[in-house]
């Protein structure tokens, strides 16, 4: 089984930035990939990035290229989402999800473990 904890959520000025923290357990995640998604009121999840454990290699949505960097600490089993120049529509419960397979990929249901979600809110 497979724990992950998200942190770093909060209240935040547009333009502002955050740091998200997943911190997972209970397994080795040498051949696992990990994504961040997000999901607003009313909206679907939404994928955001992702990264394979082993070599780093990284995708992201279009939707934050540029803006949000996925990173990964082996050592600490942790996956980060560095945010910057955060948008209102950013506002969402964002979430740290774990797939049991070598390939990176972007839909929802193709990630096997979820964590609770951590708050980001940005104010205008």
């Amino acid at each position: 089984q497979v724990q992950l904890v998200e942190s770093g959520g909060g209240l935040v000025q547009a333009g502002g930035s955050l740091r998200l923290s997943c911190a997972a357990s209970g397994r080795t995640f040498s051949s696992y990939v990990m994504g961040w998604f997000r999901q607003a009121p009313g909206k679907e999840r939404e994928f955001l990035a992702a990264i394979k454990w082993s070599g780093g290699s990284t995708y992201y949505a279009d939707s934050v290229r540029g803006r949000f960097t996925i990173s990964r600490d082996n050592a600490k089993n942790t996956v980060y989402l560095q945010m910057n120049s955060l948008k209102p529509e950013d506002t969402a419960v964002y979430y740290c999800a774990a797939r049991n397979a070598p390939l990176i990929t972007s839909p929802t249901r193709s990630y096997d473990y979820w964590g609770q979600g951590t708050q980001v809110t940005v104010s205008s």
